[in-house]
């Protein structure tokens, strides 16, 4: 177990102004791996004002320089990839493979994709006569999640630099460590002092005290709808912009006309993906009647395979509150037919990959984010009903189509309540925006629309 001290304010890990610390543990085997300071209301404070000091000169930088820092910056992290996926395999539970092809490349990516369009985005366009100016909105507070760790910091960093912000990054509490190494990264990029801040620490404390700042122009935040209500509500209060990327019950819709069994593969692939700890996750899965019950056992034939090959979930809280979806989905009269609420390990904080079958629109398991390895599939009975239940939740963020023909899937994809829709298992695209609809989130994250989030717009009139 290694101690870690300090705060990255200021260009520099400084002391922590409290002695309360962390402890990281690592899902598989329940030990602390590693402690980090908890951060407090004058860390918080300490950072911002670094940010709000850095802005002036950093929205001044040219955007071919701030381009150079991002591609140095994912240089750095390229550099780092195995560590980058060890760590996350030991703060997360990922397994290693998944941790190197998704939790360290994606993130490099991203940062990739950002030092491009730094370069060659027009901050400044003429319509009529007037020029309309794109300019950094200033500071952000990023409150980040667990689920996938470096990828949200970066999602939120790197456009952040690229439009001249400076920024205050708050990660979750149980995946901090690799946000030690993004923070190293910053600085060999030469990203200049108090451009980039990271504080350590707990949301109620250090998360609400950098939502409530004063001299936070911007929150993003990533994470569950009720506490993005929270953070909206506070962001209210100071007529605050906020970017909220929040919960999601997507759906994933099988048309009679296509290939049920990649379909249904593909969709258990995607639930079980990352311990099912994935927003946008295809939770439940719409089967035409006349198909059920073969998509049924080919679900369940699926699942299997899952067993020994996915982690844990990241805490024993989250175990627990999963464990507890699954048993109100038998309460509630929805038919096991794979996995179930028992512990498959003593140790760690396993779930099994479970799926229900014969589940109805209104079930708890059917409306509620689990976020766990858990499908619940839905039988409709013609497209119309399919649609209904597809858009039948609160949320509104990812879903999925498949048919025989792609203009068949395109035009169901089209009348989804939903902001990302993946068409006959199309592949992630990091230019694509995300984000939801409803009550998934405002705002998006990832390319130029990301970009467009950290930006202000003048007119200037001629």
């Amino acid at each position: 177990m290694k101690a870690y001290d300090g705060m990255y304010i200021g260009g520099a890990w400084r002391p922590a102004a409290g002695q309360d610390v962390i402890e990281v543990v690592n899902p598989v085997d329940e030990q602390v791996i590693g402690t980090v300071p908890a951060g407090t209301a004058e860390d918080v404070d300490a950072a911002v004002r670094a940010a709000r000091d850095a802005l002036p000169g950093w929205a001044a930088t040219p955007p071919a320089e701030r381009a150079a820092r991002l591609a140095a910056l994912r240089d750095g992290l390229a550099a780092r990839a195995d560590e980058i996926a060890e760590t996350v395999t030991a703060e997360l539970g990922s397994p290693l493979k998944f941790s190197q092809a998704v939790h360290a490349a994606v993130p490099i990516a991203v940062a990739g994709s950002y030092a491009e369009l730094a370069a060659t985005y027009s901050f400044e366009e003429k319509t009529g006569n007037s020029v309309v100016h794109h300019e950094p909105i200033g500071v952000v507070a990023a409150i980040t999640p667990w689920n996938y760790p470096l990828h949200q910091i970066v999602a939120k960093v790197a456009p952040a630099l690229a439009a001249g912000c400076t920024i205050v990054v708050k990660p979750a509490e149980d995946t901090p460590l690799v946000a030690r190494l993004f923070a190293e990264a910053v600085h060999e990029a030469g990203v200049p002092a108090g451009v980039f801040n990271l504080v350590t620490g707990l949301g109620p404390v250090a998360g609400q005290a950098l939502a409530e700042h004063p001299g936070v122009d911007l929150v993003s935040f990533t994470g569950s709808t009720a506490v993005g209500r929270r953070i909206a509500a506070i962001a209210a209060g100071q007529i605050k912009k906020v970017a909220l990327e929040l919960g999601g019950k997507s759906a994933n819709v099988i048309l009679p006309t296509a290939d049920l069994a990649k379909a249904v593969n593909v969709g258990v692939a995607n639930v079980m993906s990352n311990s099912g700890q994935t927003c946008s996750a295809w939770t439940r899965m719409l089967v035409h009647r006349d198909r059920y019950d073969e998509a049924v056992e080919l679900a369940v034939t699926a699942a299997a395979k899952y067993g020994d090959r996915i982690g844990p979930v990241v805490n024993a809280k989250q175990r627990d509150r999963v464990r507890g979806y699954i048993e109100k989905g038998v309460a509630e009269g929805a038919r096991l037919v794979a996995g179930g609420p028992e512990a498959p390990r003593e140790t760690g904080f396993f779930v099994s990959p479970t799926v229900f079958a014969d589940v109805t629109e209104d079930m708890t398991i059917a409306q509620e984010e689990i976020f766990g390895p858990v499908l619940s599939i839905l039988k409709y009975e013609d497209e119309e009903d399919a649609l209904r239940i597809a858009n039948g939740t609160v949320y509104g963020l990812a879903g999925a189509v498949w048919a025989g023909d792609e203009t068949e899937a395109v035009a169901f994809a089209r009348r989804m309540d939903t902001g990302q829709v993946d068409i006959n298992g199309g592949r992630f695209n990091p230019l694509a925006p995300f984000g939801g609809y409803k009550q998934s989130g405002v705002g998006r994250e990832l390319g130029v629309h990301g970009l467009a989030e950290y930006l202000q717009t003048k007119s200037l009139q001629f």
